[in-house]
């Protein structure tokens, strides 16, 4: 901590280390952690339609991201944003905000794709969509702060942490800009300290932990240790939370990066493990699923829906006639049979603007998946 030329005190951080001693412990973790990531690229890799696992993972991550921020949204309240349906204002503005993390996601990853680096630049479109429409949109969207920011406490002089000001910001950001580039460290270990950096730097007036933590599945999939962005670290962030914050600031405060770096790999392997779980129930899921249908000689367009309820369990008919290209009576026959079969229920009770879950899809993707603890 320094005091600044403003008359503050704040934190100043150095430049990312570029070599780091790893201690016995974390060597141990990493090998783990890496092969956990290793088994769930191979699992993403065998999956037939990838693209389908995408938006649940996405989808999760977004809501335990967002809750980590104080956003109430659960999965269910999202899925019925998608389609229109919302109880209340506030629900709506909640599901909104969880929503623009999907899109802010979305877009990271179709420029990544593309051949753009990751970089301060990205990071701003990034969060310019993140934060676009919803609460926040007055701490500047895609702009880098230009003013002090604290967190914890309620002024400047009694904070619990004050980032970097302004100008020493931007040198900070571009340091860690060439280190995302660099490939000297393992990935998992560049990752952990590129995510602690990136937060203390804080360059945004609002969203940088939602934004540091789609770091993550982004630099995995640029890095090609996956081939879909299918690990998120926030479900084991949200549930440690206070050791996920209080590592951030001791790590500022003592400069050890070695707790810090234990503690997020023990978070990668946990969710790795799950992710891997959870794409396999899946997928054993889907078979079944479209096996049945087919020894039932079911029409293509009952087929291709039931597909597509991997990637939105929640849908309407309108939804349907989109999803997969048809007129609205194929929709609703499509429907239709697949209420017959049990594999969606209409939850609204009404005549019109029905809404339909598909329970077993549903538990499949959202559900828990009991893997080893912290």
């Amino acid at each position: 901590m320094r005091k600044t030329q403003a008359g503050y005190w704040a934190f100043f951080p150095a430049e990312v280390p570029r070599r780091v001693p790893l201690s016995d412990d974390v060597v141990k973790l990493l090998d783990e952690a890496t092969g956990a990531v290793h088994r769930l690229g191979g699992v993403g890799r065998l999956v037939p339609n990838p693209h389908l696992l995408i938006g649940p993972h996405l989808r999760l991550e977004a809501v335990l991201s967002s809750r980590i921020e104080g956003t109430k949204t659960d999965v269910g309240q999202l899925l019925l944003f998608e389609v229109g349906q919302v109880p209340s204002p506030d629900a709506a503005q909640d599901a909104a905000e969880v929503n623009n993390y999907v899109l802010a996601m979305e877009h990271g990853l179709e420029r990544v794709r593309g051949g753009f680096p990751i970089s301060v630049r990205l990071l701003r479109e990034m969060h310019e969509r993140l934060l676009q429409g919803v609460r926040g949109q007055h701490h500047r969207p895609g702009e880098l702060r230009s003013s002090p920011v604290w967190i914890g406490g309620s002024t400047l002089d009694n904070a619990v942490f004050v980032p970097p000001p302004p100008d020493e910001m931007k040198g900070a950001l571009s340091d860690l800009e060439r280190f995302l580039h660099e490939r000297d460290l393992p990935l998992l270990i560049q990752l952990a300290i590129a995510h602690y950096q990136f937060e203390v730097i804080h360059p945004f007036l609002d969203g940088n932990g939602r934004i540091g933590r789609l770091l993550i599945p982004l630099m995995l999939v640029l890095r090609d240790a996956l081939p879909q962005p299918l690990l998120y670290l926030s479900a084991y962030f949200e549930q440690y939370r206070g050791e996920y914050h209080d590592h951030l600031l001791i790590t500022s405060q003592n400069g050890d990066l070695m707790p810090w770096i234990a503690f997020f790999l023990r978070g990668v392997r946990r969710q790795a493990r799950d992710s891997e779980e959870r794409t396999v129930r899946l997928v054993d899921l889907q078979h079944q699923l479209r096996n049945e249908l087919l020894d039932e000689g079911r029409p293509n367009s009952v087929i291709r829906l039931a597909e597509q309820l991997f990637s939105a369990p929640v849908v309407t008919a309108a939804r349907v006639e989109a999803m997969i290209g048809v007129t609205r009576p194929t929709a609703h026959a499509a429907i239709d049979a697949l209420v017959e079969r049990g594999d969606l229920v209409e939850v609204t009770g009404r005549e019109r603007r029905r809404v339909y879950e598909a329970p077993r899809i549903y538990e499949a993707v959202y559900g828990s998946v009991d893997v080893e603890d912290h």
